[in-house]
């Protein structure tokens, strides 16, 4: 098979789809890799690196669509970058399709076969393809939580842990998953006061079991999560629904009762977000300030740390990349159930059904 990596274009997008060392390891199983020249240059990847492996590089994106049969990526497929896909294209990336109607139609009309690593199971329930980006956010949540907290940044000029004999921030944590467990760990680790909401029991028990005390957890409820908000300095929207758009927990009636000065960070973001008056921002102009609340929206996070999140992510995706490349997507997907849960888009269907659902479009089952 022939597998392409471009360059990715998103604004401040520096990470890339295929590591020299996994291009290394489908080169071994008999595959060709091209690479966009230059593709890997925002962590300090050279066209040279991945020569040394065995790649081809290529000048243009346009080239390596027209001669790839599966593209890997990092980030969903902007709209020009939808118009180079066609019927005979397997994507493989992030998609984020519920909060996105212009790009789910464009993958819809290219006929191409889109799966989606936001989608991809595990046995246990947990989604493995995106955990370390979710562990990524998590961490940096805080540290832009806590940068957005001071005054030059529009927050109320609180430091995070606080210092002796002033009471640190209350940071509080909705959703206890795995952007949120990371969250809290950052949290703890500079001494914020920490309150974590969740409705699942086991994980909460997880939680306290995890930090000893260090962080309260409380069952979620509109009432007690009102209370929380209200009271807090800087609130981390962390939950997740598996290929659906997030639920608006936190009201714009609501957030304009909160203190002058707190901090919103919505890492649901590419899910449509779990504010109220969220909206994507980018890496270069962050935040916005509605109701004297700051709001940290920016919908590709883990771009900022591109070295550590472009590794993580390959870690998680190669298996399954080699999978497809080797037995072509029906096959892989027929021998593993999981790798079918992140089919999203198949000859101009959506079939994933959350995503389908929260577009208002028609839902096709995943035919292999």
């Amino acid at each position: 098979m022939i597998i392409g990596c471009p360059k990715e274009i998103k604004i401040h997008e520096y990470r890339v789809g295929l590591t020299p060392a996994s291009a290394s390891e489908l080169i071994r199983n008999g595959h060709r890799v091209i690479i966009e020249t230059m593709a890997g240059s925002g962590i300090g990847i050279s066209d040279d690196d991945y020569k040394t492996v065995g790649c081809d590089i290529i000048a243009t994106a346009a080239e390596v669509f027209a001669q790839s049969e599966m593209i890997v990526k990092v980030k969903e497929p902007q709209l020009n970058e939808c118009a180079m896909l066609t019927e005979n294209h397997l994507l493989f990336t992030y998609l984020h399709l519920a909060a996105d109607k212009p790009q789910t139609e464009a993958l819809m009309a290219s006929g191409c076969t889109a799966i989606a690593y936001e989608t991809v199971t595990a046995d246990d329930g947990s989604l493995p393809l995106l955990a370390p980006m979710s562990e990524v956010a998590g961490r940096m949540s805080i540290q832009a939580g806590a940068h957005a907290l001071e005054k030059a940044a529009g927050g109320r000029g609180i430091l995070l842990g606080g210092v002796p004999g002033v009471a640190p921030a209350k940071v509080v944590i909705i959703g206890g998953g795995v952007s949120g467990m990371n969250a809290a760990e950052m949290a703890v680790g500079l001494g914020a006061d920490v309150t974590v909401f969740d409705r699942n029991i086991n994980q909460m028990r997880v939680l306290d079991a995890r930090f000893r005390g260090a962080v309260k957890t409380v069952y979620s409820t509109g009432h007690d999560l009102e209370k929380a908000v209200l009271e807090a300095d800087l609130v981390i929207g962390a939950v997740l629904v598996a290929g659906a758009a997030a639920p608006k927990l936190v009201s714009a009636a609501l957030a304009k009762r909160m203190k002058p000065g707190s901090v919103l960070v919505d890492i649901a973001i590419d899910q449509g977000g779990c504010f109220e008056n969220s909206k994507a921002t980018t890496h270069s102009d962050p935040t916005f300030i509605i109701d004297g609340v700051v709001y940290y929206c920016v919908a590709n996070m883990p771009g900022a740390v591109a070295h550590t999140s472009t590794f993580a992510l390959n870690n998680a995706t190669l298996p399954f990349t080699v999978a497809l490349a080797n037995k072509g997507w029906r096959q892989a997907c027929a021998d593993n159930v999981h790798l079918k849960n992140g089919v999203n888009i198949q000859e101009g269907n959506v079939t994933f059904e959350a995503v389908a659902h929260d577009l208002d479009l028609p839902y096709k089952a995943v035919m292999l």
